[in-house]
């Protein structure tokens, strides 16, 4: 595996052309308004979320009411916009710190999805505290629909022809314009794409649908993110290490960032996990009067 993900590209072989593909970063061009695909996956991400998170909050033993989900998409929503920003900043752009203005400017991007995690469960156990709800059952549940938003933003991310991989000789390669340079690479958005989005949903969409994961405090989340750190420390390998980081520690350690970041996301998902049985009670649930085992 590692060597595809660092193979040099031969030269003269055939590889397919960003700008073959006819996509534009642009959703909508109104000349004075543009409306991006990355906006239009955010929106996409939390009305999918949501839409979804209420199909799972109809099931038995759910730990909120229908009324609750409304406020707890605004905190949420906070949560991963805040959280996205100041992460970035803090794990990846430091210097920005010196410039402050430049911390607001979100249209310029920069969002780190370790932060925006942070950002979320702390937006989770304000809205749990203020709504008297068991903070860990309700993470259960937003951890089924995080899948979806992650799926619409690594497909907007390769629709901008951002984030991409290490060069490749893979007959999937693609040589992206931004890059700078004629060499095709791995188009390693939409392998996180798949990882991060459609196989973490289906894991999770199994474990709650098709056993008892729901009525174990924290297994939902555990595998969240426990499975978001695997395919996340996996795609890494196929993608350009940080060029900020050059002559740092994170260089010299052969890893980038985003898994050393991904180190405790593993851990803590596999201790939430393994320790889930022991939480495991009689759900009583907000809505409707019937008791779960």
């Amino acid at each position: 595996m590692l060597a595809a993900a660092t193979a040099a590209p031969i030269a003269g072989t055939p590889h397919i052309r960003f700008s073959d593909l006819g996509l534009d970063p642009v959703a909508i061009n109104l000349g004075f308004f543009q409306i991006k695909w990355y906006s239009l996956a955010y929106i996409a991400g939390i009305l999918s979320g949501w839409w979804y998170l209420l199909k799972l909050l109809a099931q038995p033993g759910a730990p909120m009411a229908r009324r609750h989900a409304d406020d707890l998409v605004f905190y949420a929503t906070l949560g991963i916009i805040l959280g996205g920003r100041i992460g970035y900043v803090l794990f990846y752009a430091p210097d920005m710190l010196l410039s402050p203005w430049q911390v607001f400017k979100l249209w310029d991007g920069g969002m780190s999805f370790h932060g925006g995690v942070i950002g979320t469960s702390l937006a989770l156990i304000l809205f749990a505290r203020a709504n008297k709800l068991n903070w860990l059952r309700i993470h259960d549940y937003v951890a089924c629909v995080v899948p979806l938003g992650l799926l619409f933003g690594r497909l907007a991310n390769f629709v901008n022809g951002e984030l991409w991989g290490k060069p490749s000789n893979v007959a999937w390669a693609i040589i992206f314009p931004r890059t700078g340079d004629d060499v095709a690479r791995h188009p390693s958005q939409l392998y996180e794409a798949g990882l991060e989005g459609i196989a973490l949903f289906a894991i999770l969409w199994f474990a709650f649908w098709k056993t008892k994961a729901r009525y174990a405090p924290g297994r939902l989340v555990g595998l969240f993110v426990l499975g978001y750190g695997v395919a996340r420390f996996i795609v890494e390998f196929f993608r350009e290490p940080d060029a900020q980081f050059a002559g740092t520690f994170i260089q010299a350690s052969g890893l980038h960032m985003g898994q050393w970041l991904c180190v405790p996301m593993i851990l803590g998902g596999a201790y939430l996990v393994a320790t889930s049985a022991g939480r495991r009670q009689r759900v009583e649930p907000i809505a409707g009067s019937e008791s779960v085992a």
